[in-house]
């Protein structure tokens, strides 16, 4: 489980120190999410991006769409420092980046005519009561588009840690925020349904997820790893033996997914495009 309060804290902190990594490792995802959001993007109005993160999704948009006024949102304060500093024009015509909940943001900056989401819709603690602080904060006919990862076994970042580790992750009873929580379609509909909001449409969007590169992409994708994703914490609770245990097998685990000077694992992922009711 990965809460709101790990985003504010060490989660966060984490991934604006690996924002570099990161930013490749979702690359292929954001072509075509960023080409999603651009095919129903008003030429002006307003728009909230949610978990803005280092502000790759609202920095893409505003490059298609110059005259929208875009807001992303993040729990992560240094997530939002990084965002503001790689978008020099963020205090002139370019997004404006917050710290704080996204709903709460919402409730104040809105009304919106776009809603938009790489990957930040997983962690709310009540989706359905999230969603539909949302749809109070966007006009009559505004839309939305997010992602969110497909199922744990189509991503093999996620399986390969299992198998590192020696042992997937125990069930948990009812919905728990994390990476996978949005992965089962049915139960997303539903929320979202209750929220307020009409699902148009859900597209699988299998991607390459690209953990390592350049001289020693072996090396490169274990670094990234112990920091970044399912076995980073297992790792970092390990005893010393343990731990190299779990790096022995994630190296013969990565070495069969090189080619060349890269490394990249099949990952999978939903595309969801909505409208305000």
């Amino acid at each position: 489980m990965t809460s709101g309060m790990d985003w504010q804290g060490q989660i966060g902190d984490v991934w604006a120190a690996e924002w570099r990594r990161t930013e490749r490792s979702l690359a292929d995802l954001a072509r075509h999410l960023d080409a999603a959001i651009v095919s129903v993007a008003p030429d002006t109005g307003a728009v909230l991006d949610i978990g803005s993160g280092a502000g790759s999704t609202s920095l893409a948009l505003h490059a298609a769409r110059p005259a929208l006024r875009i807001t992303g949102v993040d729990l992560s304060s240094e997530l939002v420092a990084l965002a503001r500093g790689r978008d020099r024009e963020a205090l002139a015509d370019g997004p404006q980046f917050l710290c704080g909940d996204a709903v709460a943001v919402a409730a104040r900056e809105g009304p919106f005519d776009l809603l938009v989401s790489r990957h930040g819709v997983m962690f709310f603690a009540d989706p359905v009561a999230a969603f539909a602080g949302l749809r109070a904060a966007a006009r009559d006919g505004a839309r939305m588009v997010f992602s969110c990862f497909d199922d744990r076994s189509r991503n093999i970042f996620a399986t390969i840690a299992d198998e590192a580790i020696g042992a997937p992750p125990a069930p948990e009873a009812g919905y728990q925020p994390g990476p996978f929580a949005f992965a089962d379609l049915e139960q997303v509909e539903r929320w979202l349904t209750q929220a307020g909001w009409r699902p148009d449409l859900a597209t699988r969007v299998p991607f390459d997820y690209v953990v390592g590169g350049g001289a020693d992409p072996l090396g490169d994708a274990l670094a990234f790893l112990s920091r970044i994703g399912p076995a980073a914490r297992a790792m970092a609770q390990a005893a010393p033996d343990e731990r190299a245990r779990i790096e022995g097998r994630l190296r013969d685990a990565l070495a069969g997914y090189r080619v060349g000077d890269r490394i990249a694992l099949p990952a999978s992922a939903w595309i969801w495009r909505l409208s305000a009711a």
